[in-house]
């Protein structure tokens, strides 16, 4: 038999809806979408036919609604891999686990998870403006760790090669490489998107190389990160999320891909100061492949 879940582990607010996200199981789709920023949340209203759902708590902002007659859910997690613990964790909850008895159900929901995103890509012939889809995801947040069997969806391989050849240093977290779903790269297969290996870093500053005031522990980092390779796939990008939405996703039999629109090319130096166009015109790609999925 299941055990309860403790209270003090499921927290639910006085309504019955999961502690962070302030939502109850029926306020969900099953076609999810996660950005970082909130305010990027309202960029998809205008393109549903309708919302039924409108709910922030902190930084997280969800619309649940209907785009060309299919139910999406979006959701920003804020920035981290921290933050898409909560997220993705109390995403599975509404689905998974009954709020009355405190139990995991009988029966598992699996469902699509895609984050939509901005990054920096770190080849030269990577264009700002352009798509980046994540084929594998290099958590250098080590927050993955932390989960017992997560050696059952990691490239361990793959992880010892990364370490020894980008990661001089024993102080860095020990790094998790996870895959995007096979049924979501599929789904995604378009010449608009460049697929690659993403670096999920764990800050924005030193931890992707960049140094203001403080000098960082490898000034050649970002050399040698873009010189691996795996599987005939280079690393492409640098962003903030998605290893840890695809790793916990994986974790709990949920299909979880990342496409991100590159603002910033950290190679030669170029950066797309006005991207809001841009954003909307990856929503609707996404959206518009989403609503194939069933």
């Amino acid at each position: 038999m299941k055990d309860k879940i403790m209270s003090s582990e499921l927290i639910l607010n006085t309504d019955g809806s999961i502690f962070h996200l302030h939502l109850l199981p029926h306020e969900i789709a099953e076609d999810i979408i996660l950005v970082g920023d909130p305010t990027r949340v309202d960029m998809f209203i205008p393109f549903f036919d309708s919302i039924e759902v409108n709910k922030q708590s902190r930084e997280f902002h969800t619309i649940t609604g209907f785009y060309d007659k299919k139910r999406f859910t979006v959701i920003s997690t804020g920035i981290g891999a921290d933050n898409c613990d909560i997220v993705v964790n109390e995403i599975d909850a509404l689905f998974n686990i009954d709020f009355q008895t405190r139990k995991p159900k009988e029966k598992l929901k699996s469902i699509n998870i895609t984050r939509l995103g901005t990054c920096g890509a770190l080849q030269g012939d990577v264009p700002v403006g352009s798509y980046v889809l994540t084929e594998k995801a290099v958590g250098l947040d080590g927050m993955l760790n932390f989960y017992r069997d997560r050696d059952t969806v990691c490239e361990v391989n793959m992880e010892a090669l990364f370490k020894f050849e980008c990661l001089a240093s024993d102080k860095y977290a020990s790094p998790y490489i996870v895959s995007a779903s096979n049924k979501m790269l599929e789904l995604f297969k378009d010449a608009k998107c460049r697929n690659g290996i993403t670096i999920t870093a764990n800050g924005f500053y030193g931890p992707q190389g960049r140094e203001l005031r403080l000098p960082i522990n490898d000034r050649d980092i970002n050399k040698k990160i873009q010189q691996f390779g795996y599987n005939n796939l280079s690393v492409l990008n640098y962003e903030m999320e998605s290893a840890a939405i695809i790793g916990l996703s994986s974790l709990m039999g949920h299909n979880a891909i990342c496409i991100c629109l590159v603002i910033a090319n950290r190679i030669n130096g170029e950066v797309l100061p006005n991207y809001h166009e841009n954003i909307k015109e990856l929503i609707i790609f996404t959206l518009n492949k989403l609503k194939f999925k069933n």
